[in-house]
């Protein structure tokens, strides 16, 4: 599990990038000033460190020098309301790894976030070309997908779309994120372009709507589960 540092004093966008972060799997703290920020990153292990420029006590910029000063090596992403090229400029000198200016879309602070921790952790590499989901089984290479050992032929964007669900089983996808992901496009040209997709998955992979693999989460999006869950309704 990912853990992540976010030290933000607005307590509404603490709560949103939380909220969202944990739906993704992340493990977070959170500061509200830089002071506990800054003595938390260096007395904890964390995998990033979300960072607001404004903060009370001490600035989003003192703090990332000190961690640096300190030795800590985490990556550190810089969030801002200020949007000038000088501020950036500053913030990337004083030890930031990126910086996001406020207001940002959630979909690419997790994808800012997901760059970061793969170059600091060495996992720039392709991840593994078989997916796996109870009896399903997705090959990158060979663009082949089976259930139990039976080959299930499916469309290029059928295909793009269960090796996004495979890839974060357990986890729950937005229906914005699915689009961005699968279309690269953060809104639905055709309404409901997802759900239909989600629908052709389940009748060709006979995963039942309400016990399958696939769980429908009402006005959020989808997740795969790791296992079908009997006594879901």
């Amino acid at each position: 599990m990912t853990s992540a540092l976010l030290v933000e004093d607005d307590e509404r966008v603490r709560r949103f990038v939380v909220r969202g972060l944990e739906s993704e799997g992340y493990l977070v703290s959170t500061a509200a000033d830089g002071p506990q920020g800054l003595d938390l990153a260096c007395r904890e292990s964390f995998d990033v460190v979300i960072l607001d420029l404004m903060l009370p006590g001490l600035s989003g910029k003192d703090v990332c020098q000190r961690i640096r000063a300190a030795g800590v090596r985490v990556p550190i992403l810089m969030l801002t309301a200020l949007d000038a090229l000088e501020h950036k400029v500053e913030g990337l000198r004083g030890g930031a790894d990126d910086y996001l200016t406020k207001p940002f879309d959630f979909e690419e602070l997790v994808a800012r976030i997901e760059a970061l921790v793969r170059r600091s952790k060495g996992t720039s590499a392709l991840p593994s070309p078989i997916l796996r989901a109870g009896d399903v089984t997705l090959d990158r290479e060979a663009h082949v997908v089976r259930r139990a050992g039976k080959t299930v032929e499916l469309t290029t964007t059928e295909f793009q779309l269960l090796d996004l669900l495979m890839s974060n089983a357990g986890k729950v996808l937005s229906r914005t994120r699915i689009l961005l992901k699968v279309w690269n496009c953060d809104s639905d040209p055709l309404t409901n372009v997802v759900d239909v997709y989600i629908r052709r998955l389940r009748t060709k992979l006979g995963w039942d709507a309400e016990r399958g693999m696939v769980r429908t989460l009402r006005g959020y999006g989808y997740k795969l589960e790791t296992e079908p869950d009997p006594d879901q309704r």
